[in-house]
Formats: C-alpha cells, structure tokens, sequence
C-alpha cells in the first residue's frame, strides 16, 4: 500500500506537468516523494518496512514483500526516482515558463 501511495504521488506530479494543473497537492506530493527519499537514503536505501518483513521470511529475491515482477521490484527505486525527476522537471517548466 505504501508503494502505490508513492506511485500514485509521482502520477499526480505527471498529471500536473503535462496539463499545466499545478496546484497545492502538487507541491505536497513533491514533498512527501522527497520525504520518502530522505527515509530511504536514512534507512540505507532500503524501506524501513522490509528490514521488519524480513524477519518474517527466508526469501532472498527482491519482491518477497511486494506484488511486483522481480525486475521492477530490483530497480524500482531507479525506475520510479527517475519518472518522479522527469516528473517533476515538467512541472519546474510549466511554473517557471507560465506555460
């Protein structure tokens, strides 16, 4: 659930930067995305939750906590990290142009 609240949170920063609708929750859901950042980068770049799920499991392979296929769950963060900046560069744009 954690996860699609963040996927839905950099969704919405897309949706802002393509239509130009930036609005409050725009720059609220910037906020949490980096939030969320500071928490992986102090945690080792891992979620805080899967220290705990990992006690709970002998797996080793990288979606043992999350209904993802291997290889997103491997590069989530590059995937996601990635369209959250490309995200968020569209809507720097559109605030800064005006457009």
């Amino acid at each position: 659930m954690v996860w699609a609240f963040f996927v839905a949170l950099i969704g919405h920063v897309w949706y802002a930067g393509i239509t130009g609708h930036i609005t409050v929750l725009t720059w609220i859901a910037i906020s949490l995305v980096f939030l969320e950042g500071a928490v992986l980068l102090l945690s080792g770049g891992t979620c805080p939750l899967t220290h705990w799920a990992r006690r709970y499991s002998d797996s080793t392979r990288h979606n043992f906590d999350i209904f993802l296929p291997e290889f997103i769950a491997r590069y989530n963060q590059h995937i996601f990290t990635s369209l959250f900046l490309l995200g968020m560069a569209l809507v720097l744009w559109r605030h800064w142009a005006g457009v």
